[in-house]
């Protein structure tokens, strides 16, 4: 692409965002991520990217928000690693799949189901999308010491939310019933629509992506008859993914 002093998307240059970045989906979140930060200032606004940044123990850190899905995610992670950025945690929400994970519990996704399309222009479908293992470890640790239920395994990335909740209209409607089935006898924790093309994204940039996420609801449960709530505060993932980046730069700086 043709140099230029801003990229093209999210609007940033070079030396305003920090080389770690949390990355929740709704523009609406960042400020409330952003006040976690210390000093924190808003960079600029454009499309569904809003940007700010400030410091945690003294290392500059950016919030960045990608929009709903793989490609608008895979554009802000292409530019935040254009402008130097090497460390990135997807700050969203899913729905439960598994019938253990609860609305309000965290999930940290050591690894997605590529079932979107973003990533498959990077890599072949063979190839797996994987988080980072040392942000995991950062994530599943502070997710146990948040005090909320916390689980760590796959996660389910697709591209559409009504293919999920109303697949029996769609014409593929045997195609999404049977590969849900599938993805509810491996195990799978939870449905979410932006970590496999994060995931798939950094390992073609050579940079690290971990993900943690709020259950809002389980469809599964509520199939089941078990008690359900429909719970949207995503103040603890928020939480919980600062400590986690807290506990990675102080590890980071004693090495």
């Amino acid at each position: 692409m043709i140099e230029q002093e801003r990229q093209f998307h999210i609007r940033c240059r070079q030396g305003e965002v920090g080389r770690y970045c949390l990355l929740p989906g709704d523009p609406g979140r960042c400020a409330q991520l952003a006040q976690h930060l210390d000093n924190p200032v808003h960079i600029v606004t454009n499309r569904e990217f809003v940007t700010y940044t400030g410091t945690l123990l003294g290392e500059r850190v950016s919030v960045v928000s990608t929009g709903i899905g793989g490609p608008s995610a895979a554009i802000a992670l292409e530019e935040l690693a254009n402008l130097g950025a090497d460390t990135f945690i997807r700050v969203g929400t899913c729905g439960g799949i598994r019938l253990d994970v609860k609305s309000g519990d965290l999930v940290v996704a050591t690894g997605a189901v590529r079932m979107e399309g973003t990533s498959r222009e990077y890599a072949p479908i063979e190839f797996p999308a994987v988080a980072d293992f040392t942000l995991c470890q950062a994530l599943a640790a502070a997710g146990q010491a948040s005090g909320r239920p916390c689980h760590t395994g796959v996660v389910q990335s697709k591209d559409s939310f009504y293919g999920q909740h109303d697949p029996a209209r769609m014409p593929v409607a045997p195609m999404l019933e049977e590969k849900w089935e599938a993805w509810k006898r491996l195990g799978v924790l939870a449905s979410e629509m932006e970590a496999a093309a994060l995931f798939t994204v950094a390992a073609c940039r050579g940079v690290r992506c971990g993900a943690i996420f709020h259950v809002i609801w389980n469809q599964e449960r509520n199939a089941a008859g078990l008690d359900q709530l429909r719970d949207e505060d995503t103040s603890g993932a928020v939480a919980t993914a600062v400590e986690a980046l807290k506990g990675l730069i102080a590890q980071e700086r004693r090495r």
